[in-house]
């Protein structure tokens, strides 16, 4: 990707967005990333959501 797209997907998402949304959305997606790098690099913990390969639905009734 060269300059020229890059600019072009910048004036995009003003058009789209609006200037005042642009750092809102920043924000959010900075957020999003922190979290799932978080969730990446833990340490095998679960965090409430239920393991695929314990207990089938069959298993469950």
């Amino acid at each position: 990707m060269g300059p020229i797209e890059i600019v072009l997907i910048i004036l995009a998402l003003v058009l789209v967005f609006g200037a005042r949304k642009l750092p809102e959305l920043g924000k959010g997606l900075g957020e999003g990333i922190r979290e799932f790098r978080h969730g990446v690099n833990h340490d095998g913990k679960t965090n409430g959501l239920a393991d695929h390969d314990t207990v089938s639905p069959e298993e469950r009734a």
